[in-house]
């Protein structure tokens, strides 16, 4: 069986036909635990695969890596389930020359959701952190009609999701709209986080010319992921929240919202998106739809 998904048998009930038994697919959904030179940094629910990444990955979201030298290592460690096989639920990650080595009374000793990325968060001064890569006004531009198009092509590659209707999708594509990367988790901000440490690995921070296209709401913790990564532009199909508009307004960076068929919502910094109306956009601070009304 695959560590993605379980199969259990569920009852179907329909006016028309009735009750029957039948086997529905699942997505997976296991405890990780990050350690940080032998001692606990995170305990985090996640959808098991990818792991290395969703590893690195939350480690620049954190602000304790930015570089591929800060992240010397990383390992499973032994762990067993009750019938002796090995559950792969937690990794040992070695910091490098460089990182920036977390206060150890701010370690996420609490156990945080796989629904929410700073849940867990021992101190609310640790939310708001600082990049160590500065977003260039001229860099992520992206032709509004194939902006509108990522949303389409993340749900065509979303496999998993097809399997089970049960996962967020997280997607980096150029400015051309070529997907990069796609990472999918029962967490939207794992699903971010894996994408963010296979760019890592792969030695591509900081992301400027890139898009980061998710399948849910554009919340504080994405915007602040996607910052730290130095990632441009934000898509979201669903809306976003205040906070997530105030950093991103703060940090330079272009928040687009229900990106859906036609129409886009630009809430921050709107000059990275090429439409065919030159001189309407406005001040970045300003919130704008190029459809009709401000919703979907």
């Amino acid at each position: 069986m695959s560590r993605l998904t379980q199969r259990r048998r569920i009852v179907r009930y329909s006016l028309e036909a009735g009750s029957r038994v039948r086997e529905e697919t699942m997505a997976a959904e296991e405890p990780l635990e990050i350690r940080l030179g032998g001692r606990v940094f995170s305990v985090t629910m996640r959808t098991p695969g990818d792991d290395f990444d969703l590893v690195a990955g939350f480690l620049v979201s954190e602000g304790v890596i930015a570089h591929p030298g800060e992240l010397a290592s990383m390992r499973f460690c032994a762990g067993e389930d009750e019938d002796g096989r090995q559950t792969f639920n937690v990794v040992e990650a070695q910091l490098g020359e460089g990182a920036i080595v977390p206060d150890p009374s701010l370690d996420r000793h609490v156990y945080t959701s796989s629904s929410c990325g700073i849940c867990g968060t021992a101190s609310i001064d640790a939310v708001a952190k600082t990049s160590r890569f500065t977003l260039d006004p001229g860099a992520g531009h992206v032709d509004v009609r194939t902006l509108l198009g990522l949303s389409d092509t993340l749900r065509a590659s979303q496999t998993l999701f097809g399997k089970t209707g049960g996962v967020h999708a997280a997607g980096l594509f150029d400015t051309d709209g070529t997907l990069l990367c796609l990472r999918e988790d029962v967490g939207r901000h794992n699903a971010v986080d894996k994408v963010v440490g296979w760019a890592l690995r792969e030695g591509r921070l900081p992301l400027q010319d890139t898009i980061l296209q998710v399948s849910g709401r554009a919340s504080f913790e994405l915007v602040q992921k996607a910052y730290l990564a130095g990632i441009p532009v934000l898509c979201a199909v669903s809306a976003p929240s205040s906070l997530a508009i105030e950093l991103a307004d703060q940090a330079g960076l272009t928040v687009a919202a229900f990106a859906r068929g036609n129409s886009v919502n630009l809430y921050t910094h709107p000059h990275r998106i090429d439409t065919d109306e030159p001189g309407a956009q406005p001040a970045p601070s300003q919130d704008v739809s190029t459809a009709s009304g401000n919703r979907k």
